[in-house]
């Protein structure tokens, strides 16, 4: 049986066919500030885009970790384009110890080239490798775009809701024992 360690997962640089996914670090607030800029992005999960500043101290927030690292791990990636060098979007991991729920964005400029589908199918497949024993991912129902992400990411949509939006979900196919922090299994 395979050992999943949530509380040791944190963000590491990984590549896609054609995107870097970099770690978040602070210094991404500006370049973000203006590629998540359109508040059409906003139509289905709410919100409105926020300036750098904001942006900044949501960053702040993140990198300090989840409430209680001792079982959760927050792990945030930058979407950079390796041709170009452009900042894109995110994909985000919240590593619990039965699950890891993912969610992702990209710029509406850079929209309709798969660019979302393919990161978060690097996102699922690090996290898969890591020995996650359940994906979890939760798409308003009218947003297709979004439903084929998590389907390219190898999720199944549910029949359960959340706050209006669908779960859709990935399973392991043999559970995995959670090793608590300090411990060797």
């Amino acid at each position: 049986m395979s050992t999943y360690e949530p509380n040791r997962v944190s963000a590491a640089p990984l590549r896609g066919a054609r995107l870097d996914l970099e770690p978040l670090r602070l210094d991404h607030a500006a370049e973000m500030a203006g590629a998540l800029a359109d508040p059409a992005l906003h139509s289905f999960i709410g919100g409105a885009p926020l300036p750098e500043p904001e942006l900044r101290s949501r960053y702040e927030r993140l990198l300090a970790g989840a409430p209680d690292p001792s079982t959760t791990s927050w792990c945030n990636w930058v979407l950079r384009l390796r041709e170009s060098g452009a900042a894109v979007g995110t994909v985000q991991a919240t590593v619990m110890p039965d699950r890891a729920e993912i969610a992702w964005v990209v710029g509406t400029p850079w929209q309709g080239h798969g660019l979302a589908r393919e990161a978060a199918a690097v996102l699922a497949a690090w996290l898969r490798e890591r020995g996650a024993p359940l994906l979890l991912a939760h798409v308003h129902p009218e947003h297709h775009a979004s439903a084929a992400v998590a389907a390219a990411a190898g999720l199944a949509p549910t029949e359960e809701f959340e706050d209006g939006e669908r779960r859709w979900e990935w399973r392991a196919e043999k559970p995995v024992r959670a090793v608590p922090r300090g411990s060797r299994g």
